[in-house]
């Protein structure tokens, strides 16, 4: 009986446990940075590296009608879905930033 009692509360806590948002905690490049805030633009497009092409993506993320836009390496699009509030950790670069880790809250 003790324990399908221990099941039931772990049956009730554990999914309340995983609303809301997420947190990781952890070592990263401390050359990293991170910006937050709303997905307000997307954009997938190519720049020119000592002439060679090399694909990027455009984000802006919006945050206290205050935007910020950072230049990441490669197609991230599906990282950032539109009008959802994302953290992005990255390490900055040119032509382009290193995407370390994207979070997501969803609502």
């Amino acid at each position: 009986m003790r324990t399908f009692g221990l099941a039931c509360l772990l049956a009730l806590v554990l999914p309340i446990a995983g609303c809301g948002n997420f947190t990781f905690q952890g070592a990263l490049n401390n050359n990293s940075q991170t910006m937050s805030g709303v997905v307000s633009v997307v954009q997938v497009t190519f720049v020119n590296d000592n002439n060679v092409e090399i694909q990027v993506t455009i984000v802006t993320l919006l945050n206290n009608f205050i935007s910020t836009t950072r230049t990441f390496c490669g197609d991230q699009q599906i990282q950032f879905p539109f009008n959802d509030f994302a953290q992005a950790t990255f390490v900055p670069g040119q032509p382009c930033s290193n995407l370390l880790t994207v979070f997501i809250r969803i609502n």
